[in-house]
């Protein structure tokens, strides 16, 4: 496989996957089934797992500190059930992709399905707990969410890999986030509000990081710690490209073109105008 090809399409299907966590329609759904907030977040990625207790949230989400699950977990599986949860995330997804008019042709979505259907099919899903969960959900009926669904098997499969990685090379949950922060793969603010580690937890994750030469006394990344975040990021791509032996390359990449117009609808409606 060629590993840039790999890179390309998982980058084109985290970016037509992440609109359920930024549009409107998600706390609006989340709402009707009696919670708000980042409860919501949790209960509806979750989900596909069933009415998990809050560690294998912690465990599998990862970046998370332990707080931000516990404190707003509780009581999200009396008031629905998975199956309810994952019902409203479909409705998320399915409602925000008909307000930006993310019209794949008909044609487009089943060339679309013809790629990643045997893709998904064959996966190894062993350690890797959120993708094979997702792999489980029955699709909905409208085709483009079943499609989104499809894309998230593979999000989520990638995300599982790159965790294990994380916890070979012995780099923490606050530790890899830092390390995202710093190469610029996540901003600064949206850490702190959204994973919640404390400003001496955080103190720590540089202290470990200072320790193997990654970060320098400004708490600054290193050359060598870009350097080791850039590998790991290379190894998670090689990694990945075990899904993609069953088409190979050139399927891969039409893969990409095909489910671009997603994020780029997503994209022209503003959804992501607080990063830019």
């Amino acid at each position: 496989m060629d590993r840039s090809v790999v890179h390309d399409v998982h980058m084109t299907i985290n970016l037509a996957h992440r609109l359920v966590y930024f549009v409107p329609e998600a706390g609006e759904e989340y709402s009707t089934l009696g919670v708000k907030g980042q409860g919501g977040y949790f209960a509806s990625r979750s989900a596909p797992m069933g009415a998990v207790p809050d560690e294998v949230v912690i465990a599998t989400f990862y970046n998370f500190s332990p707080l931000a699950v516990t404190s707003v977990m509780p009581g999200v599986w009396d008031a629905a059930a998975p199956e309810s949860w994952q019902a409203a995330r479909f409705r998320v997804v399915r409602r925000a992709l008909e307000r930006v008019g993310a019209d794949l042709s008909s044609e487009q979505i089943l060339e679309a399905r013809s790629i990643v259907d045997p893709v998904v099919d064959v996966l190894d899903l062993a350690g890797k707990p959120l993708a094979a969960a997702n792999a489980a959900v029955a699709l909905p009926d409208d085709p483009l969410t079943a499609l989104w669904q499809q894309v998230t098997v593979l999000r989520e499969w990638r995300g599982d890999v790159h965790v294990a990685l994380l916890v070979a090379n012995e780099v923490g949950p606050c530790e890899c986030l830092v390390m995202q922060v710093g190469t610029g793969r996540f901003p600064l603010w949206l850490a702190q509000a959204t994973r919640r580690w404390s400003e001496a937890e955080w103190a720590v994750a540089l202290i470990n990081l200072a320790a193997r030469g990654w970060v320098d006394s400004d708490g600054a990344m290193t050359p060598s710690g870009i350097e080791a975040r850039e590998r790991l990021e290379s190894d998670t791509d090689r990694l990945c490209e075990a899904i993609w032996r069953p088409v190979g390359d050139q399927a891969a990449g039409r893969f990409g073109e095909l489910i671009a117009p997603i994020h780029a609808a997503m994209d022209a409606a503003g959804t992501y105008a607080l990063f830019s």
